[in-house]
């Protein structure tokens, strides 16, 4: 067999950043939804239809998504 060519990553996606969104403790958790009430928390999410997951790619390609993009069956 021969060797698979080496390439960016970054080229394959497009992706800009990967990042965790449950990087935390129980405790840590316990301690957040404590104080959240007082803060106030605001959460963004844009919902797609799983017919529309190239859309929510497109968005989330091009900075249209402020937040979370999720998809719904």
């Amino acid at each position: 067999m021969s060797d698979v060519p080496s390439f960016f990553y970054r080229l394959l996606w497009q992706e800009r950043s990967v990042r965790s969104v449950a990087n935390l403790t129980r405790q840590d958790a316990r301690k957040f939804l404590a104080i959240a009430p007082a803060v106030p928390v605001q959460t963004h999410v844009r919902r797609y239809d799983l017919a529309e997951a190239n859309t929510a790619l497109a968005d989330l390609r091009n900075g249209r998504v402020e937040g979370a993009a999720v998809l719904v069956p």
